[in-house]
C-alpha cells in the first residue's frame, strides 16, 4: 500500500527522471540542473546572501556554501563581503558566469519545453500549482 501511495517517493522519482533530462541538456555548457538553478537564482541586480541564496533554492546554508565553491572555482560568481557588514557575505555573478548562462538558457528552453510538452497545459497549470502549495504551503 505504501508503494502505490507513497507522495515522497513519487516526487523523487519523478525529481531524478526530470534532473537527468536537464543534466543531458546542460552537459554540453559543463553544468548540471542544480549549478544552472543556482546561476540563475543569482542573475539579478541585487546580490544575494548566502543565506538569502540558500533560502531560494530550499536548501540549508552549509548545502549551498557547499555548491558555490567548484563555480567560484570556475570563476563562474565571486562570494563577497557585505559593504555595511562584514558578517555578511554576498554572492555576485561574474561576467563569464553572465556569459555561461546566456549559453544555457536554450539548453534549459528545449529541456523544459520537452517536459511540459509530456503533459496536457491543464495538468501542467495543477502541478506548477501543487508543487508551489507543497513547497511554500
Amino acid at each position: 500500500m505504501i508503494a502505490s501511495r507513497c507522495l515522497c517517493l513519487r516526487i523523487q522519482r519523478a525529481s531524478r527522471a526530470i534532473g537527468r533530462r536537464f543534466d543531458d541538456a546542460f552537459r554540453s555548457v559543463g553544468l548540471n540542473n542544480w549549478q544552472f538553478s543556482l546561476l540563475m537564482n543569482l542573475s539579478r541586480p541585487s546580490p544575494l546572501t548566502v543565506n538569502g541564496l540558500a533560502e531560494q533554492l530550499g536548501m540549508d546554508r552549509t548545502t549551498t556554501t557547499k555548491n558555490l565553491r567548484p563555480l567560484e572555482r570556475r570563476g563562474l560568481l565571486e562570494i563577497r563581503l557585505d559593504e555595511h557588514d562584514a558578517r555578511v557575505r554576498r554572492i555576485v555573478l561574474t561576467d563569464a558566469g553572465r556569459a555561461l548562462l546566456v549559453e544555457a538558457v536554450p539548453h534549459w528552453q528545449a529541456a523544459n519545453d520537452a517536459v511540459s510538452a509530456s503533459l496536457e497545459e491543464a495538468d501542467l497549470e495543477r502541478l506548477h500549482s501543487a508543487l508551489e502549495a507543497i513547497a511554500y504551503g
